[in-house]
């Protein structure tokens, strides 16, 4: 429905000199494996092959080699936590007003490798990313491209194109731009086992957030539960390990309406018992029993106001409150789900990080970006759920074969 509307008003208002797109890059419809490649062919037909398109994607997208011939500029973001999407916005719009103004169209070439970087790698302020980035730039800029984007891909998506892949747009043709795609993707192969990792236990995660004192806040990951992954934002196997040690100076954010629901007509300072998360799939755990006190009651409404994870800056978590528990966890409990990137959520309930000596996000590198000013370091555990970082154990029926790290004997030529 979505894109016959577009497809709609782009006949109804055109012509068209030139179209921007911002795309994520990893979606997926039924019936539909390679739901952005849909979209720029649409687009494609309905304006014409002269107007130029310029693309946008996110640096998780999982690209296909025909995307390439559909669009004229392809720049993915370059930054993960995605800070950095204004800025390609910028160049993609700038690149396209130069075709416009008499520049030659440039070739791009869109290199798939047959490897999955585990999302616990995919940090590019960490190695081996930070480093893997800064050599495709100098290759690109060396080697007289206009850019050379590296992809990590989204691995929980079971379709044909998942992976990472290699973008390079080149003005002098398809060839030029495909010899600078394989130097980038052959240098990345080289590195394929550092970009497989693990994550900490449940309790080692907790023995290092027992070592903190408050005011001195970690940041501990729950990777199984990644919102922007998809997860439901409800599990409960990390919350039921701090309870059971009574571990106090920790906060937790779990979606539960139905709990929220319970809690109407409750005030701060009031008593409440009730039971929230572990509502969504067997995945989530069981439901946790809190017994405490009501802190704080808000609408979930509240904004960012620097530049944080995909430049999210409106947020609303529907009717929310916090508890803190008799067995020692806080936790905040909201109506709607919403992507823990923001540490203004904790700022809206009157909580402050100096309170705590760890903080939980539902998220894996997400929340570093607006987390990390209030937090010192992050643990990223290894839970289970179905944005798990052991992809090993997720039933793929549509992923190309061999790959790596799922057949270790993969080579790429």
């Amino acid at each position: 429905a979505m894109v016959d509307e577009m497809a709609m008003l782009l006949r109804e208002r055109g012509p068209w000199d030139a179209v921007l797109l911002n795309l994520h890059g990893a979606a997926v419809a039924d019936g539909c494996i390679e739901a952005d490649l849909h979209v720029a062919r649409v687009v494609r037909e309905v304006v014409g092959h002269q107007p130029p398109i310029g693309l946008v994607v996110d640096m998780h997208a999982n690209l296909s080699p025909t995307l390439a011939a559909v669009i004229d500029v392809l720049l993915p973001y370059q930054t993960n936590p995605h800070v950095d999407p204004k800025l390609r916005g910028f160049a993609c719009r700038s690149a396209i007003l130069g075709i416009l103004d008499g520049g030659a169209r440039p070739a791009v070439h869109i290199e798939q490798l047959p490897l999955v970087v585990n999302i616990v790698r995919q940090d590019t302020n960490e190695q081996p990313m930070r480093s893997l980035l800064q050599r495709a730039m100098e290759a690109g800029r060396e080697r007289g491209a206009l850019d050379a984007s590296i992809l990590e891909g989204f691995p929980y998506a079971d379709v044909p194109q998942m992976g990472m892949s290699v973008c390079v747009t080149h003005p002098e043709g398809q060839r030029a731009a495909q010899l600078v795609a394989e130097h980038i993707a052959a240098m990345i192969w080289e590195h394929r086992d550092e970009l497989d990792g693990g994550g900490a236990s449940i309790e080692d995660a907790l023995d290092i957030a027992s070592g903190r004192r408050v005011g001195d806040a970690v940041l501990l990951l729950d990777v199984g539960d990644n919102v922007g992954g998809g997860g439901p934002g409800d599990t409960t196997p990390l919350l039921h390990a701090a309870q059971e040690r009574g571990l106090t100076g920790i906060l937790f954010t779990i979606q539960d309406p139905d709990a929220v629901e319970r809690l109407r007509g409750t005030e701060p300072g009031d008593t409440v018992d009730v039971v929230v998360g572990g509502w969504s799939s067997a995945d989530a755990g069981s439901p946790v029993h809190l017994r405490g006190t009501l802190v704080s009651r808000t609408d979930g409404i509240y904004e960012e106001p620097v530049v944080a994870h995909g430049g999210l800056r409106h947020f609303d978590t529907g009717s929310s409150v916090a508890i803190w528990s008799e067995d020692g966890p806080t936790i905040i409990v909201t109506s709607k789900l919403v992507q823990p990137v923001s540490a203004q959520q904790l700022f809206s309930h009157g909580l402050h990080p100096a309170e705590f000596r760890a903080i939980v996000a539902k998220g894996v590198n997400g929340p570093r970006a607006g987390f990390g000013s209030v937090t010192r370091g992050h643990v990223v555990i290894d839970t289970l759920g179905i944005t798990r970082l052991s992809v090993g154990e997720l039933t793929y029926h549509h992923r190309r074969r061999p790959m790596y790290p799922f057949e270790p004997l993969t080579v790429y030529p």
